[in-house]
């Protein structure tokens, strides 16, 4: 584990991965298993990307088979033998502690040999044509630029892919995404009640027989509750105590420019506050909760979403789509439209989506070369990212990401050009089922 932090760091590189969010990480990891030369560039000083610095709990979402979720919710979870076991209609609510994750990311990525970089900001992707052949990032120590055969965006946004010229959309058809929302943890909960509520459709009852959504939805009518704060989720973390409250809303702000992220940013920090009053008011136990923490970083849903050679389509996670070149096997989640032009959900609840297929051809953006995605940048339509976005898929298009970009370096192709045959090779090597009817090993 020490070598990679022993002298300089090499400028050369088999795989770079950007982004160290759950994607990020899953790819990195996958990628230097395979006996890649591996780093990873991070903007903030931690790993854990909306994991840690977003405060984003329960990690949500799941793929059928051993993927990089199972090691990093065991991970997560180890020490902790009595944490909360929910399942609700999101599925498995996989609790975290953020402090513990910060390290223990950081603990998987150099033991397996990745090179990590932190408060390291990528600045530009290195171009020859249209192929990404580098990164150019700025260090502790000023500008640098680092070369490698393959390049995984794992930044959220796709920063690196939209500077390399891969085509993209934003939003839905008018051009709106999904809220904004800064994720905050609260303590000294009353656990008498065992108060919780996942979300606009849960039936949870306040004790005097009021629907606890309905109280969320007239407190935001009087102005108690801010603007399009129309319901305030509350999530159990692994401490008994500890709640993680999702329910700041910022609608209409362009995250991707500079005034928009601040503007974003302070008007859901100023809603922090009478969240709070309204919790101690309403929520059974919640009547001495104190803030714990807030994110640093803020909570985008949805931004760039990149054209590839293959755009996973709304009837593809209605009806669970199956594809031969299969690299998430049964990915889940529900199609989960936070409304982009008001409060709750843009389709009146979350809905219905049957276990689906992610292909390579989705990781492999048009008009860049040298490149994959992962994370919520794959390609596919508004209603299909409104599912794959969350942090259990993440982590499986990460794996194959990494996967992939190490098996194009080995191969001396581009990913484009990978034989995906290899990549499920690799991943049901891993324990990942990737087709119906496979007996898991």
């Amino acid at each position: 584990m020490m070598e990679q932090l022993q002298g300089s760091y090499p400028h050369t590189y088999d795989v770079i991965v950007a982004g160290g969010g759950p994607a990020g990480v899953a790819a990195a990891v996958s990628a230097a298993r395979l006996g890649a030369r591996t780093a990873l560039v991070e903007r903030f000083g931690v790993l854990g990307g909306m994991l840690t610095s977003g405060h984003v709990q329960p990690i949500l979402g799941r793929a059928e088979g051993r993927t990089m979720y199972d090691e990093i919710v065991a991970l997560l979870q180890e020490g902790h033998p009595d944490a909360p076991r929910v399942k609700t209609r999101n599925g498995d609510e996989i609790g975290l502690d953020l402090e513990e994750a910060k390290l223990r990311l950081l603990d998987l990525c150099l033991k397996n040999g990745v090179y990590v970089y932190l408060q390291t900001p990528v600045v530009a992707p290195v171009l020859e044509g249209r192929r990404v052949t580098g990164l150019q990032i700025c260090t502790p120590q000023g500008l640098e630029t680092l070369s490698a055969h393959a390049v995984v965006d794992a930044t959220g946004d796709g920063f690196v892919a939209a500077l390399a010229g891969a085509p993209y959309e934003v939003g839905r058809a008018d051009g709106r995404c999904q809220p904004a929302t800064l994720e905050f943890t609260v303590d000294n909960v009353d656990e008498g009640p065992h108060f919780a509520c996942y979300g606009g459709s849960d039936p949870v009852l306040l004790p005097d027989g009021r629907r606890y959504s309905e109280v969320c939805k007239e407190a935001c009518a009087r102005g108690e509750l801010p603007e399009n704060v129309s319901i305030v989720r509350i999530h159990y973390t692994l401490h008994p105590g500890e709640r993680s409250i999702n329910a700041t809303q910022a609608n209409g702000f362009d995250t991707l420019t500079p005034e928009g992220a601040v503007g974003a940013d302070y008007l859901l920090r100023r809603q922090v506050a009478p969240i709070l009053a309204f919790l101690r008011k309403y929520a059974p136990g919640f009547a001495n909760c104190r803030l714990r923490s807030t994110a640093t970083a803020l909570g985008v849903r949805e931004s760039r979403r990149f054209v590839g050679e293959y755009v996973l389509s709304d009837q593809d996670v209605e009806k669970g789509a199956r594809f031969p070149d299969v690299v998430v096997h049964r990915a889940w989640f529900l199609i989960d439209i936070h409304n982009p032009a008001g409060g709750g959900q843009a389709e009146r609840h979350s809905q219905p989506a049957t276990p689906y297929d992610i292909p390579y051809r989705s990781l492999v953006p048009l008009q860049a070369d040298g490149l994959l995605l992962s994370g919520r940048n794959i390609s596919g339509t508004h209603r299909a990212h409104a599912s794959y976005r969350v942090m259990g898929v993440a982590l499986a298009t990460g794996q194959a990401a990494g996967v992939a970009a190490a098996l194009s370096a080995r191969q001396g192709v581009t990913p484009r050009q990978l034989d995906y045959h290899l990549v499920q090779q690799a991943l049901t090597e891993y324990g990942a089922k990737l087709f119906d009817g496979e007996v898991q090993a």
